[in-house]
Parts: C-alpha cells; structure tokens; sequence
C-alpha cells in the first residue's frame, strides 16, 4: 500500500525522446522528475500558483539520481516522489524511478531551497504545513554530498554562452540545461560502452541569457569525472557523473 503522502506521475517514452541509443536519457529523466515534484507540491497546497502569490519560488538546490538502468524506447515511466525533511531554509524530496511494470531502475534525492522572487535571497518555509506531507518512505541511495572542484589547470575545458532554448520561465538558466551542456563534454563512445549509473549537481548561482560560460571535466579515479560551470572565474555550477560499464558490452 502507498503511503498517501507518496505522489505518483505516469509518462510514456515516445521514439522522439529517445537518443542514439534508443533511452530515455538522463535530461529526459531530469525533467520528469522536476514535473512530479511540481505536481506533488502543487496537490498538497505550495505548488508555483501558490509559491508566486507569496512573491516566492522553489529553486533545486542539489540533486542525486542513481540509474541501475535507463528506460528504453516505447517503455513508459512512474515517478514516485515524497517530502522526508525540512528545516527553516531547505527541504529533501526524494524520488522512485520505475517502468511501466513497476520495476525499479533508479532514484534520486534533492534538496530544495525556496527564494524571494524580488531579492532572490532564501526565505522562510512553513515547517509545520511540509511536515503534514511527510512520509518514512526509504529512499536507499547517498543524499548529494561535497563535490570535487573541476575548474582547475589540468581540466579539459570548452565555452558556452547562455541561449533563448536555455532559459526557463524564470528567466534563468534552467537547471536541467546545466545537466545537458555537462553530458555534452563526453563523446557518444562513452555512451555506447557505458550507462550513468549516479550522477549529482549543486547549483550555486544563477545563470542569465547571454552569459558567457566554461564548461569543465576532469577525470577522478574508477570512471567518475567531476565537472563545472563557471562564470568570470567562479562555479555557477558543480556536478559528478560515474559510468559504469554497459552489460552488454
């Protein structure tokens, strides 16, 4: 039986979606995940209606998702996802990723922070009114942690300035567009031999239109990379993806 306070969104996986590989990739995820947990906030009374009449807004503060596999062409999706903590400044939501049969192939666990919409600074949450969509649901992968610095002297680099397709309805960068301009320094041999199996992001500041960027990689140890976004010198950005090899490979 699911916990009540658990939502739950369906989507099916159209060819369109797919990429050279035929999956879902994992910006594809990313944003159904951001979809689920507008749905869920909005269902229990702090969804964007609510946050803009407060002259306030959710910003995604960090982000963790695990994939032991990545849905294929033509499977559909159910993302489960439910609120575990808050405190004044940040709430974790964590998420469920499984196929149209039910059958788990990841989760994620992120932190949400809520900000004036004028000053752009955080502001307070409602502790009491969060803790009535609690649950005790598990959510057994690592919270999003520190992350390795990438913009250094031996890190492999390109730039990148801010475009029209990359701004949300906020007026920033939207954060499943940092996701993409980072997976976008590996070359499609990556992706043929290996699958993502965690990747994590913290956002640290906003980017705007016409923005010019350095995008970072920088290979660690047992095929994980830690990777940037900077801006006149200062992470916008930082994020680490592991691959592990492909199981049919």
């Amino acid at each position: 039986m699911i916990d009540k306070n658990v939502g739950v969104c369906h989507f099916s996986t159209e060819s369109y979606q797919m990429d050279f590989l035929g999956q879902f990739p994992l910006s594809a995820i990313g944003n159904y995940l951001l979809h689920t947990a507008s749905f869920h906030a909005a269902k229990h009374g702090f969804g964007y209606d609510e946050m803009t009449g407060n002259n306030t807004a959710w910003v995604l503060s960090r982000i963790a998702i695990e994939m032991f596999e990545h849905p294929l062409q033509l499977n559909g999706l159910n993302i489960y996802t439910w609120v575990t903590d808050v405190n004044k400044f940040f709430t974790n939501r964590c998420f469920e990723i499984t196929d149209s049969t039910d059958k788990t192939l990841g989760y994620a666990h992120s932190i949400w922070a809520a900000i004036d919409m004028e000053t752009r600074r955080p502001t307070l949450l409602n502790i009491e009114k969060l803790k009535d969509v609690f649950s005790n649901r598990a959510c057994p992968i690592e919270k999003p942690g520190k992350i390795i610095a990438a913009e250094t002297d031996d890190a492999l680099y390109e730039p990148y300035k801010v475009k029209y397709s990359d701004i949300d309805i906020n007026g920033h960068l939207n954060s499943i567009k940092y996701i993409e301009h980072l997976l976008n320094l590996f070359d499609l041999d990556m992706f043929r031999n290996n699958y993502i199996s965690r990747f994590e992001i913290s956002y640290i500041s906003e980017g705007h239109f016409g923005m010019d960027l350095m995008l970072y990689k920088k290979a660690l140890e047992n095929n994980k990379y830690s990777l940037s976004i900077c801006h006149e010198g200062k992470a916008i950005c930082r994020a680490s993806v592991t691959w592990t090899k492909s199981k049919n490979k």
